[in-house]
């Protein structure tokens, strides 16, 4: 395993979060209604991370360190780990586990069947987040995990169903992961290549610019 000590720190950073959090909820830290507290930091936690998971790709092509990527899996599953917690937390805080219920709040309240959906196509991709599952699929494993990028703006529009009027922070997500998808763009995956490619001083980078 490469980087045994960082995905240690990996693990035990983004762990003690929640823990944090129910601290805070349990010294009456977290303002009258905790519980929803708990429920929208979990959910903006996990759209956090997805949009981590997403970055490591860029940050690779731009700094040439290949550690990103060995990274991305484990950010990526606790994404889908922070979903399944922000949805417990809502069954839980908001529902009192009256399941009864549930199946109407996705029909009266749509932004809860956005959350499910994103939460759905997050699951496919833990699912099939294992080696095994990366020979077995073959070429189809890169196909089915382009599901996460419709997963990223159907969570995207989750939130701002929910936040509506107060959209300041909703909107810096969403510049972050316009940011991120327009870095899948191969001309622009190309470009962060040849930044760092100047960086480190290449002479063909800077040879071929010179020829523009």
């Amino acid at each position: 395993m490469r980087y045994p000590w960082w995905r240690l720190l990996l693990f035990c950073s983004i762990a003690s979060v929640p823990c944090y959090w129910l601290y805070l909820a349990a010294v009456a830290a977290l303002g009258p209604d905790p519980g929803k507290v708990l429920v929208d930091n979990l959910g903006q936690g996990a759209l956090v991370l997805l949009l981590c998971s997403l970055a490591m790709t860029p940050l690779r092509y731009l700094t040439g360190w290949s550690g990103w990527i060995v990274f991305r899996r484990q950010v990526g599953l606790w994404a889908f780990g922070y979903a399944v917690l922000h949805l417990a937390a809502y069954l839980y805080f908001l529902l009192g586990l009256q399941f009864g219920d549930f199946a109407a709040e996705l029909v009266e309240r749509p932004y809860i069947a956005l959350g499910v959906i994103a939460l759905v196509g997050l699951s496919a991709l833990a699912l099939t987040s294992t080696r095994w599952s990366m020979r077995k699929l073959g070429k189809r494993w890169k196909k089915l995990h382009r599901i996460v990028y419709p997963a990223l703006v159907v969570a995207l529009l989750h939130m701002l169903w929910v936040v509506r009027s107060d959209a300041g922070q909703w909107s810096l997500y969403a510049t972050l992961a316009a940011i991120l998808l327009a870095a899948r763009v191969p001309a622009v995956e190309r470009a962060l290549v040849g930044i760092n490619a100047r960086w480190r001083g290449d002479p063909l980078a800077n040879k071929n610019k010179n020829n523009r």
